[in-house]
């Protein structure tokens, strides 16, 4: 793997586990409950974890719709809000206009 290629590899893993942290705390944040509810809906239903939802946002937008209705949109808030200042990234842009739909 060239250099430049490694760099770009190595930022995106970090923007993938500062997504997945960033989930975590979020759900924890409203209760261990909700965040077990969501860690099984997302690998009963996709095989997937929260690493996952930084390529696949729909995932977790559609099991928090699904699970709470708008009462959903108390996670979906508070992830946005920590992730704001990580926004101008584009992998993340997209990450918070898919989840916040």
């Amino acid at each position: 793997m060239k250099e430049g290629s490694y760099l770009i590899y190595n930022n995106d893993l970090v923007k993938k586990a500062l997504v997945s942290m960033i989930i975590e705390k979020a759900l924890l944040d409203i209760g261990k409950e909700t965040y077990d509810k969501v860690v099984h809906e997302l690998y009963e239903r996709y095989h997937s974890y929260f690493q996952d939802c930084y390529e696949h946002p729909e995932y977790l937008s559609e099991i928090l719709k699904q699970l709470y209705g708008n009462a959903g949109k108390v996670a979906v808030e508070s992830i946005k809000k920590q992730l704001e200042e990580f926004s101008y990234h584009q992998p993340i842009a997209r990450f918070l206009e898919v989840i916040a739909k």
